[in-house]
């Protein structure tokens, strides 16, 4: 037997997260699946991260053991016809029989994608979270260097989550603004711009980075960048929220569908 590694995109609209579930689609499914078809094996495969109902990835990593002769960098032309369209693998290797994609040294990336303008785009809905106003990105930002370092992050987990530690360590965050492909402005429509309405579409990234995240951490931490963004706090605000360990004090948990797991890096 062997161990193979698998780089895995997709996207999670379709799908009831990661793991599998009785009854529910799932990504981890659809990769068992596609992999009994290839090997004739009962194949359970490991994910580095299991993320939830409708959050998408470009890079999440999944291993499997198997017999197949198959050499591992070509696994992945072996898989894709053999998947839903919406899951591809986009790279495959052998690794070493002990590497297990959780028990090792990462850096995750996570993107949370924003949209914000007078009406929610169609080719949106699916991968932003609309917000029917302007956000302050300098504000987020400068809320966000609160959340940076090692920290007790039970304000920003579920309140479910069972954990032997809420402490994290975030090595990143980062408030990026993109002005929208359909940005319009007065001057545009031949009319006098004015100040108020100089622009009415945004698009705004919010890229966290740690070593590990707690459940719902990232949505949690976007949820509440979104509400200073929004001038409801003052970014401030952010390092009382952190120390009271309460997560009632955090913003709203932000939606799954702005969600996507950019890329885990072994170190």
């Amino acid at each position: 037997m062997k161990r193979f590694k698998l780089t895995v995109a997709y996207d999670g609209t379709n799908y009831c997260g990661w793991q599998i579930q009785p009854g529910a689609p799932t990504v981890e499914g659809e990769l068992n699946k596609a992999l009994k078809q290839l090997t004739g094996e009962e194949i359970q495969v490991i994910g580095a991260s299991r993320t939830d109902a409708g959050v998408h990835a470009y890079g999440n990593v999944a291993v499997f053991d198997s017999g197949t002769p198959i050499p591992g960098e070509k696994l992945l032309f072996a898989l894709n016809p053999r998947l839903p369209e919406d899951i591809r693998i986009v790279d495959s290797c052998q690794v070493e029989d002990d590497f297990h994609p959780r028990h090792c040294d990462t850096r995750k990336t996570y993107e949370y994608h924003i949209h914000t303008g007078r009406t929610p785009l169609p080719t949106c809905r699916l991968y932003s979270h609309w917000i029917p106003r302007m956000l302050d990105a300098d504000a987020m930002n400068e809320a966000a260097r609160y959340l940076v370092g090692t920290h007790d992050f039970k304000s920003f987990c579920a309140a479910q989550t069972q954990v032997k530690t809420t402490v994290r360590t975030v090595l990143g965050i980062t408030v990026e603004q993109q002005e929208s492909d359909l940005c319009v402005t007065k001057t545009d429509m031949g009319q006098k711009p004015e100040r108020s309405d100089t622009t009415f579409s945004q698009d705004i990234v919010i890229r966290v980075e740690g070593e590990g995240f707690l459940y719902n951490m990232v949505r949690i931490i976007s949820g509440t960048l979104i509400k200073v963004g929004l001038h409801g706090w003052p970014p401030e605000y952010v390092k009382e929220i952190l120390e009271s360990r309460d997560r009632t004090r955090a913003g709203e948990t932000a939606p799954a569908k702005g969600l996507f797991l950019k890329k885990i890096e072994y170190l």
